[in-house]
């Protein structure tokens, strides 16, 4: 079902930014016994990402109850929230344009991810590379075209899921989550500065760390430093924490960290 400015609509205008330019942001948001998880920190993505875009914000109160209601629909599942400029404007100028749309959609908790949970993934490595946009690196803009040449080039390899670099050969996230490793007791991320999308999961687990004492190194790692690692996982906000089990011939253990932040997250 699709909710359009709280209203329950199938059809958006032709002539909306989104739908031309990707001139929008979204997130998406597990529900569990009909609420929104962590609503805090996707308000916060949205914010920040339409910030940057010198979007105009919605009312924030009338859309967390818009999604409130979708949750209510859902139950144990997932709300996308898509806001988009509105309609209008010359060419690329946003000038003048201040209708934002804000489309709310509800999905099916995708059933395969709790055996992902359970017993890992096991990932290959994308072909094409990310471009390096540090305007944009981070924030979940409407514009996927980079996202979906990735996600076409893992399903061609037979894999469900993989690791994704920039340009420069450096690793960024999966084609669908943010990704974690530990070597040695030492947990690791890839920066998020100059690509990808820096996931509400992701900040959970960076917030989590830093409370209880754990150190996370954040740069730029090439992807054989990936592959040195003792335990990998992977995590968004639908699948929370999943363990990654082999990337292409590497093997690895699901360890003990990466059980704990799954334990913590997935609960939460």
């Amino acid at each position: 079902m699709y909710w359009i400015n709280g209203v329950v609509k199938d059809t958006v205008p032709v002539s909306d930014r989104s739908f031309n330019y990707g001139d929008g942001a979204f997130t998406t948001i597990r529900t569990l016994e009909g609420k929104p998880q962590h609503w805090a920190a996707h308000l916060a993505r949205m914010q920040a990402c339409l910030s940057v875009l010198q979007i105009t914000q919605p009312d924030w109160s009338l859309v967390l109850q818009w999604v409130e209601q979708a949750a209510v629909k859902a139950g144990v599942a997932g709300i996308k929230l898509h806001v988009s400029r509105g309609s209008g404007g010359r060419g690329y100028s946003p000038v003048g344009v201040q209708d934002t749309q804000v489309t709310i959609s509800d999905f099916a908790y995708p059933t395969h991810y709790r055996n992902w949970q359970s017993h890992g993934v096991e990932l290959g490595i994308a072909k094409p590379k990310l471009g390096i946009n540090p305007l944009l690196a981070g924030h979940k803009h409407n514009n996927r075209l980079e996202q979906i040449l990735v996600k076409a080039d893992i399903e061609q390899q037979g894999y469900v899921d993989g690791i994704v670099l920039d340009l420069n050969d450096h690793v960024i996230e999966t084609t669908m989550a943010n990704v974690f490793w530990v070597t040695k007791g030492q947990l690791y991320t890839p920066s998020i500065t100059s690509s990808g999308v820096a996931g509400v999961a992701r900040r959970w687990i960076l917030e989590d760390a830093a409370q209880r004492g754990i150190s996370v190194l954040s740069k730029n790692f090439n992807i054989e430093h990936l592959l040195d690692a003792d335990e990998v996982f992977m995590c968004n906000s639908i699948l929370g924490v999943a363990p990654i089990i082999k990337i292409t011939q590497k093997c690895f253990a699901i360890g003990i960290m990466t059980r704990d932040f799954q334990e913590r997250i997935n609960s939460a």
